[in-house]
């Protein structure tokens, strides 16, 4: 009976302490956005640093790639992106931001095919669709850019940039009355 009692013991003490493993990962784990949000970027840095890889979640892989980007360093922000990513297939904020690196180095399919995956999990973000289209705009698949960007008005119409690029790909499409049209929006927008 004693040694029973010993192992029921043991067991709730290393299950105590798990659970207060847990707890104090999740405490750390707001504190880091918390400085990340509060723009102390070289803390929270400084703060995720102590946590083991095996350790991280994916919203920790996510924070590190957000870091890299604040600190112009794309190729680990993309790395950091993809292991968040790994952990989490669903996370759109991941591939949106990931689409982003791929846009801004001039990796156009690369970018079109993260964006969509950031739309299929959050279709109602008006900007993962108004990226989208920027990406077929930049890959002058005109058709395809104005459907992204009326998408994006759909979701969220008072966004002036949204129609400034609708304009560009109805002017690439011979369309000049629905360009105008988008022009007089973005001017009303900009006021």
């Amino acid at each position: 009976m004693k040694k029973f009692l010993g192992i029921l013991f043991l067991i709730i003490t290393l299950s105590f302490g798990q659970c207060f493993a847990a707890q104090s990962f999740e405490e750390k784990k707001k504190q880091i956005i918390a400085l990340y949000n509060s723009n102390n970027l070289e803390e929270a840095y400084k703060q995720i640093s102590t946590i083991t890889e095996d350790e991280r979640d994916y919203e920790i892989w996510y924070l590190l790639g957000n870091l890299s980007q604040d600190f112009n360093n794309n190729t680990n922000a993309a790395f950091f992106l993809q292991k968040s990513i790994l952990l989490n297939p669903e996370f759109d904020k991941a591939h949106y931001n990931l689409a982003n690196i791929h846009f801004k180095e001039g990796r156009l399919n690369n970018a079109i095919n993260e964006y969509k995956l950031a739309i299929k999990y959050k279709k109602d973000f008006a900007y993962y669709h108004y990226n989208l289209g920027c990406a077929y705009l930049a890959q002058k698949e005109y058709k395809l850019a104005r459907n992204s960007f009326n998408k994006a008005i759909k979701l969220k119409n008072n966004e002036a940039d949204f129609y400034y690029n609708l304009a560009i790909a109805y002017k690439n499409l011979n369309k000049n009355e629905k360009a105008k049209e988008a022009i007089d929006m973005y001017n009303k927008l900009k006021g």
